[in-house]
């Protein structure tokens, strides 16, 4: 009896030394934003081909102006920035209808040149260098960290946060950038996502 008694004071001793080396509890990022790789938003300086089936005249290729609009004939100005293409595409027939019967509308983006911004990852506070660069499948927070030389002297590593932009609103993920530079604990380094920005803070002194 001695004998299990001392096995079971060894086992809960070694369960809690064990849960005294984890991270906090982890509130993994929701991937929003990896959908806009797949469902492209246009934006402004796009250029767009609007064709509309047996319609050459109301067909066209056009840039979305600075003010995110395309101007179109019969309909004039339609919001285009922000949209997918399959989207605006419906919200052209919709319009059209009102003056051609059953308009069947297709667009595509022929020179995507707002994707850039769209798709970077950014970087800044504590870091050697505040870095803005392009979003690569599989990067990850700690990827970003090293591109940008890793933190300098002053950074609160483990107040880092993530911004990320989920169905439309902004949600903000701890990380633990201490415990993953220097302890190998990598529970938060989370996998990037389009429009990811991370921020480091300085130490309060």
């Amino acid at each position: 009896m001695k004998k299990l008694v001392s096995i079971l004071s060894l086992v809960s001793t070694l369960i809690v030394s064990g849960c005294a080396g984890v991270s906090p509890s982890v509130d993994t990022p929701e991937r929003g934003n990896a959908v806009a790789l797949n469902e492209y938003k246009i934006g402004v300086g796009d250029q767009l081909n609007i064709n509309v089936w047996k319609n050459n005249d109301l067909s066209l290729s056009v840039p979305v102006r600075p003010d995110g609009k395309v101007s179109m004939p019969l309909v004039g100005d339609v919001l285009a920035a922000g949209q997918t293409t399959e989207g605006l595409s419906k919200t052209v027939a919709k319009q059209l209808s009102g003056f051609i019967r059953n308009p069947q509308v297709t667009v595509i983006v022929t020179n995507a040149s707002s994707s850039d911004f769209q798709h970077r990852v950014r970087i800044t506070g504590a870091v050697q260098s505040a870095l803005s660069t392009s979003y690569r499948d599989g990067m990850t927070v700690l990827d970003l960290v090293l591109l940008a030389g890793g933190t300098n002297e002053f950074a609160a590593a483990n107040k880092t946060k993530l911004y990320r932009k989920v169905h439309g609103s902004v949600k903000v993920y701890p990380i633990y950038l201490e415990d993953i530079l220097k302890k190998g604990r990598i529970e938060t380094n989370f996998d990037l996502a389009p429009s990811d920005i991370i921020i480091v803070p300085e130490r309060s002194f």
